[in-house]
């Protein structure tokens, strides 16, 4: 591990996580409906192949494969049982691929459920499978955990609780989703940045930012200015994240397509970084190569080398 803990590394500045884990597991044959997370106990060969290679292109941290490792989720596969054992195992792939020098964070993403009133799903019943989950992630040795691809304000609030239940002094990140709504972005749930970081900023995470979405790079650029200047208004020093996908997906032969290449995706990234997001990745259609770009193009600017 590290010598610096993340909490203590994310205050100083730039830190870049890695890209996409779905749509390299498409590349490489793995067929859509597949269980992911299930790849960790599976196929774990695949998992850390492409962590490795997130590492190699300059990623200072691997978000584990447990975007979908509740027991909500895992649920559809008919592996709620092997929640626990899915997520330890996806940490111990994810430290192999960072190696002694970088972080892990544990990934944890919505249960596709809604919450009462609105659904059938308890607060507590969700804390308690978001809590199994994280103290299943901190046994396999992450460094922090992230919180992405949230719609709804009840649920990311849920998460975070179950999450700091457990996560001691390792740090939480916090990341929704919008899309363009007009002059504004919005979550699917309605939520805009303002609902956003009024709530998540009383929780005492450790960034805010958002991750996905259908937007154009442009359009990531304008969402980061929007969520900056929100979340600063609240606490100039709260570190703030971003992982845009790789441009708004194009619709060929039934199947999500991202046509936005390295080069571009590392000068959005750069226009993001300059307006004071301190951690950047990628999400949807990222790959190693985007990763390296955006490396060498923000490493270079803040630390005059690669």
């Amino acid at each position: 591990m590290p010598t610096v803990s993340l909490k203590e590394r994310i205050k100083q500045g730039l830190l870049l996580l890695d890209g996409g884990m779905g749509t390299e597991l498409i590349a490489r044959g793995v067929e859509i409906g597949t269980c992911n997370d299930h790849l960790n106990i599976e196929s774990p060969d695949i998992i850390l192949e492409i962590q490795r290679a997130y590492s190699q292109a300059g990623s200072d941290a691997i978000i584990t494969n447990t975007f979908g490792a509740n027991q909500y989720a895992l649920a559809r596969h008919g592996l709620a049982e092997e929640a626990v054992k899915i997520n330890q195992a996806a940490a111990r792939i994810a430290r192999k691929a960072a190696g002694e020098q970088k972080y892990v964070l544990g990934d944890i993403g919505p249960s596709g459920d809604f919450l009462e009133p609105l659904g059938m799903l308890k607060a507590d019943d969700l804390k308690k499978a978001f809590t199994e989950q994280a103290e299943a992630l901190l046994a396999g040795g992450v460094d922090g955990f992230i919180i992405e691809t949230m719609t709804a304000l009840d649920e990311i609030a849920v998460a975070i609780e179950a999450v700091k239940s457990v996560s001691g002094d390792l740090p939480v990140l916090a990341s929704m989703s919008y899309d363009k709504a007009g002059d504004a972005f919005r979550t699917m749930m309605g939520v805009d940045i303002e609902a956003a970081v009024s709530k998540i900023v009383t929780l005492d995470v450790d960034a805010i930012g958002f991750n996905c979405g259908t937007t154009t790079l442009d359009e990531y650029v304008e969402l980061s200015e929007k969520l900056v200047s929100t979340v600063k208004r609240f606490n100039k020093d709260l570190a703030v994240s971003a992982e845009p996908n790789a441009g708004k997906p194009e619709l060929i032969d039934g199947r999500a397509t991202y046509k936005v290449t390295p080069e571009d995706f590392a000068a959005t990234a750069e226009k993001i970084h300059a307006l004071g997001v301190s951690i950047v990745g990628g999400c949807c259609g990222t790959t190693p190569e985007h990763i390296q770009a955006m490396a060498q193009r923000l490493k270079n600017a803040d630390y005059s080398k690669v």
